[in-house]
């Protein structure tokens, strides 16, 4: 009987669909007629929700690359770069032996101003034990954050406390910063290291650009390595700080979208000045507008390595489930004309051109990069030469330095150790550490990892990690490098990730090129507007 049932429903169906035309059928009822067929008829069980969300992921990559599917459960945190704030309790946190240990409070936040502290261990959330559980990141982000206004409880256990300390704390709005770093590396020189274009970034860059300029700037360095972008909007009022009158910054046309100018506008904080701005593979999107209008127009010099090669502009697009799809609705093309998005026709070419770039000697010598004359173009006031195509070339090429990058030291960085190391001894010893550094300055004339310090930091690897056998030879290739790496690491949880770049620095290559560049006064080879 339930067989003959299933028969009736079945053809019934069918006769209803082979009665329409099919040159009238919509695609969107096709999509559903498919998923009706499978969900009936299909052998096993299906989830209609997760088939249909593997069929939209196919659909974009289709289309490019970088038109995507965010679930809804992704979608907020995908906003929280973007928006350049989430709502939480406001802590730096990293799990350690599995308990929760606040490495740092945000200054401002809800933590910070009820007395949450660097070094306490959150053991419970809203009298849910969390030690010892086996608790990972996306967890701890599921229990803290939460809506504008609610209340969450902690409980904390504190070095030299006996009792645990409870909290009752109210989530409110926590800035992301943009701006990873701002200081002045010599009396003239300023430094500025931006990490993605969010909504908050010109007034972050804006508030460096006034405090270095209050100290005596002339000349800056503005570092965008790794800089993977964000909005077009962020990009195209941050350029108009750095350039004058109305000068086209960048330019937008797609088929449904006719070409759109964007321009400066006002008067901006940096119009004239020293402008050096860093760029590696990974400084994308928002970072190549920033980068080619700088270029195009002669304003500063670009030093490091060519960029990613990212030209497509999406729009992002919320669906009624909470989740989202961005599309891309047009090219973007700098000042010169120059579209400088690299080939996606093959997929698996794209998604390995970077490895594939290595191989090929690019991030060693410039010279292993060939451009077609087709892809040349010439700068707007010297009339020099650049180039489309598949990223912004640099006008001085800094090669990638891995003399010093060993197996062991890369089993160190990604195991984590050297993170848990400076966690755990800072935690021990950060009254002390405060007591005898108590500024930066002091911090990094006299701090030094001596042999005592060392070997203290191995038999921490050995404990956590006893298969990890210590290479002598390895280790002393790489000693500057894992020093440095530590000591970073600490001043940034002593202090702010502002002078853990200070360190940083010491090792990066293409600053330092930067600064032989305005030492040298090799600046003024490109008779650049200053």
């Amino acid at each position: 009987m339930k067989f003959t049932l299933f028969l009736i429903s079945f053809f019934s169906s069918f006769l209803l669909f082979s009665q329409i035309d099919p040159n009238k059928v919509s695609t969107s009822f096709k999509f559903e007629e498919v998923i009706n067929y499978i969900e009936q008829l299909y052998v096993d069980p299906v989830n209609a929700n997760e088939l249909t969300e593997s069929a939209i992921v196919a659909m974009l990559e289709k289309l490019d690359p970088h038109s995507t599917y965010i679930p809804a459960e992704d979608a907020d945190d995908a906003q929280t770069q973007i928006n350049g704030s989430f709502v939480g309790v406001g802590i730096r946190f990293q799990i350690v032996k599995d308990t929760l240990m606040v490495v740092a409070t945000i200054p401002g936040g809800p933590s910070e101003k009820l007395g949450v502290l660097a070094g306490d261990q959150i053991v419970m959330v809203d009298a849910i034990n969390i030690a010892g559980v086996g608790i990972k990141n996306n967890d701890v982000r599921s229990k803290l954050m939460g809506a504008l206004g609610s209340k969450v409880s902690i409980v904390v256990l504190r070095k030299n406390v006996a009792e645990p300390i409870k909290f009752n704390i109210i989530r409110d709005k926590i800035p992301v910063f943009s701006v990873d770093a701002s200081y002045m590396i010599t009396s003239e020189i300023g430094y500025i290291k931006l990490n993605s274009f969010s909504r908050t970034t010109v007034e972050e860059v804006q508030n460096s650009l006034k405090d270095l300029k209050s100290k005596g700037m002339k000349q800056l360095i503005f570092d965008l390595q790794g800089n993977g972008g964000g909005l077009l909007d962020a990009a195209h009022r941050l350029v108009d700080e750095f350039l004058s009158g109305d000068k086209l910054i960048v330019y937008s046309e797609g088929r449904s979208q006719p070409r759109s100018n964007l321009r400066a506008g006002k008067k901006g904080l940096w119009e004239e000045g020293g402008l050096i701005v860093l760029t590696d593979e990974y400084s994308a999107s928002a970072s190549e507008i920033f980068s080619g209008a700088i270029q195009d127009w002669d304003r500063g010099l670009i030093v490091g390595r060519r960029t990613f090669g990212k030209g497509l502009v999406q729009r992002p697009i919320p669906l009624s489930d909470g989740s989202e799809i961005r599309i891309t609705i047009a090219r973007y093309y700098t000042p010169t004309g120059r579209f400088i998005q690299k080939p996606y026709e093959d997929t698996k070419e794209y998604k390995n051109d970077l490895t594939q770039r290595y191989l090929n000697g690019e991030f060693q010598n410039a010279d292993s990069i060939k451009f077609p004359d087709s892809l040349k173009f010439l700068t707007l006031k010297t009339k020099r030469t650049v180039y489309g195509g598949g990223g912004i070339m640099p006008d001085i090429f800094v090669a990638l330095d891995t003399s010093d990058i060993t197996d062991y030291f890369g089993d160190l960085v990604r195991g984590g150790y050297i993170n848990n190391y400076v966690i755990t001894y800072i935690n021990k010893n950060r009254a002390t550490l405060k007591s005898i550094y108590p500024n930066f300055s002091m911090f990094i004339k006299n701090f030094t990892c001596d042999d005592a310090f060392m070997a203290d930091f191995f038999a921490f690897v050995k404990k956590e990690a006893p298969e990890l056998i210590f290479n002598e030879k390895e280790y002393l290739i790489s000693k500057k490098m894992l020093q440095m790496r530590i000591r970073a690491n600490i001043a940034q949880d002593l202090w702010t990730s502002s002078e853990s770049y200070q360190i940083f620095n010491d090792f990066n290559e293409a600053l330092q090129k930067a600064l032989e560049v305005y030492k040298l006064k090799k600046y003024n080879t490109f008779n650049l507007d200053q």
